[in-house]
């Protein structure tokens, strides 16, 4: 299993988008996230992902968490390639 962010996995951090509505876009996916009390570190995965797309399903979203590298808390976000 990844390692996508923190401690947890990137499965781990599905139950923050519980009620989403797909297809979900980045915004639908942070206010959801919030609203289920997501912490700062998958906040911070989330405003990575890129702005404008669609995520069809929560397979979509847990594979751009499996994507997404992050130093939690510090702003340094970088790309699997």
């Amino acid at each position: 299993m990844s390692q996508g962010i923190g401690e947890h996995s990137a499965v781990n951090a599905t139950h923050h988008f519980k009620g989403a509505q797909f297809p979900a876009s980045k915004e639908d996916l942070l206010l959801r996230a919030r609203d289920n009390g997501a912490g700062q570190d998958t906040l911070e995965v989330l405003e990575s992902f890129p702005n404008g797309g669609k995520f069809e399903s929560l397979a979509d979203v847990v594979s751009a968490f499996k994507q997404s590298d992050q130093v939690p808390q510090t702003g340094i976000l970088e790309r699997k390639a």
